[in-house]
């Protein structure tokens, strides 16, 4: 029988998160602190209305874009929280940020184009360029740059056949974010080399220190030359609704949108019905996003003095739920050190090369847990340093 799988899908690495955590599902009284999810619920506002969309029988499709109601809602919030002007032809509702993402790809991608991926980043991205037979190149940044990408590493990883940046901040893994003095550099060079961003904010609400997300579409000139990716997973504590959504130049939505028509069709129904009361009247849930950031801004400076506490040095975070402490002055790789933390301490971390070769010699933590949990993680990571001689 010949071999059905397309060989650029076999050659595709597993995800390093979902390999390492394969590992961790076999044992027992593992304390986890990989997966990028908020430990909170769901707004009640927010569950009530899907509830009560199920019970009145709303579960037909919606166009292709996503209900009129809820783009509205989106361009409201957008220029409300982030000073983003679009009208509802040019926000497409998406399953998911990840769909976004692949949906843009698609849209924008013909083989042999290549793609900025600043790294270290999120692991899907690479992936869905080669899926798509594009080329991903990676920008890496830096920790004493506080891992904000610099004008001129972009410049030196810019070709002849460059065609987008993916640009994700603020960023998973490192919790690093942009603000507009540096956002402006990087806008000078992509309007220079006629670049399309694809700006990847879905952890925009989730920044700490008194600074606010800034995107990259907010600059003069960028507007027509960034496709922004959101969603509500991670600000609204609302992962498994699968709820995302695209925002860009009209013309490049409309294609856009023709691709997500074929493969897709249009967001869960129930699922854009909670999204609706997320975000109408304002300032609805504002408050309970609100106190989930208070929760985790706790957490995130619990974990930067406990981890510089024991030597493992660790770049504070202002944005997202994770922190990406260096384990180097263990002398074990990113994979040795977390598979012997597992085995050896019962505590579960994601290796810092997963998000890329720059991250090796890291690992990531994620502060989407109870202080409690966390409190304990950090006990057990303590003992383990002292028994390897390594405080």
């Amino acid at each position: 029988m010949r071999e059905f799988v397309a060989e650029h899908v076999a050659v595709l690495p597993p995800s390093g998160i979902r390999k390492f955590f394969d590992i961790v599902a076999t044992m027992d009284n593992v304390i986890s602190l990989g997966v990028g999810e908020p430990d909170f619920p769901t707004p009640m506002r927010v569950r009530e209305a899907a509830i009560r969309s199920l019970e009145e029988g709303k579960t037909r499709y919606s166009s292709n874009w996503g209900m009129p109601q809820l783009r509205e809602e989106i361009s409201h919030y957008l220029k409300r929280r982030f000073d983003l002007e679009y009208d509802t032809d040019q926000i497409l509702c998406t399953i998911g940020a990840s769909e976004a993402i692949d949906v843009t790809l698609r849209t924008v991608l013909a083989p042999g184009d290549e793609v900025l991926v600043v790294e270290p980043s999120y692991v899907a991205y690479k992936p869905a360029i080669a899926l798509q037979h594009g080329v991903p190149v990676v920008v890496t940044t830096k920790a004493e740059n506080g891992f904000r990408l610099q004008p001129e590493e972009l410049e030196a990883a810019i070709t002849p056949k460059t065609k987008a940046l993916i640009l994700p901040y603020p960023n998973n893994p490192t919790g690093a974010i942009m603000e507009k003095k540096d956002l402006e550099k990087i806008a000078k060079v992509c309007i220079q080399h006629d670049l399309l961003v694809i700006s990847d904010e879905i952890y925009a609400e989730l920044t700490y220190n008194g600074k606010n997300h800034v995107s990259i579409a907010s600059i003069d000139g960028m507007a027509e030359r960034t496709v922004v990716l959101n969603g509500f997973a991670k600000s609204f504590s609302m992962t498994g609704w699968r709820l995302g959504y695209a925002a860009g130049p009209k013309e490049l939505m409309k294609a856009i949108n023709k691709v997500h028509a074929y493969i897709i069709m249009c967001a869960p129904s129930m699922s854009q019905y909670g999204a609706i009361e997320a975000l109408s009247d304002d300032a609805k849930c504002d408050a309970d996003v609100s106190a989930m950031r208070t929760a985790y801004d706790q957490r995130r400076r619990y974990l930067v003095d406990a981890l510089n506490d024991m030597g493992l040095t660790c770049f504070e975070p202002e944005g997202a739920f994770y922190v990406f402490p260096s384990i180097a002055k263990t002398g074990l790789s990113a994979q040795q050190f977390c598979e012997k933390l597992l085995y050896d301490a019962g505590v579960a971390v994601v290796p810092g090369d997963a998000f890329g070769a720059s991250g090796e010699q890291h690992v990531r933590i994620s502060y989407a847990y109870s202080m409690e949990q966390l409190q304990q993680a950090m006990e057990k990571l303590r003992t383990f340093l002292q028994q390897n001689g390594w405080i």
